[in-house]
């Protein structure tokens, strides 16, 4: 029964300091926090994405930050879909992230937010 489950609700990611990762998020990338999120007995937000969320948790996180692949688009990574990339390289020039395009010849591109999770951002429409 694939029909089922037919979309998803939230990614989530873990980050060392909740505010940090909400500068990068909603400051530079432009998401919204939304404010719905109840007491989970540790520090985080979430971030509306069209119809989806990305939880931010603020956790010990198991995952090293030195030798992660420099390309985000050979690591774990969530994928978000643009309207327009030249507004993200706008951002992401502007606030000084480093970011690498798709070798694919997509108009994609992939940054690491300030904890080293890889997010690849795609223009779709």
């Amino acid at each position: 029964m694939t029909d089922n489950i037919y979309a998803i609700h939230h990614g989530s990611v873990i980050v060392e300091d909740t505010q940090a990762a909400l500068n990068f998020y909603c400051d530079i990338l432009g998401l919204r926090q939304n404010m719905q999120r109840p007491s989970l007995g540790y520090p985080g937000a979430w971030l509306d994405v069209g119809e989806q969320q990305l939880h931010l948790l603020e956790l010990d996180n198991p995952d090293p930050r030195e030798g992660r692949p420099q390309h985000g688009g050979r690591d774990r990574h969530i994928a978000l879909s643009v309207s327009n990339l030249d507004v993200i390289i706008a951002r992401l020039e502007q606030s000084k992230y480093p970011y690498t395009t798709s070798s694919s010849g997509r108009r994609a591109l992939f940054c690491r937010d300030p904890d080293g999770n890889a997010i690849e951002f795609v223009e779709t429409g």
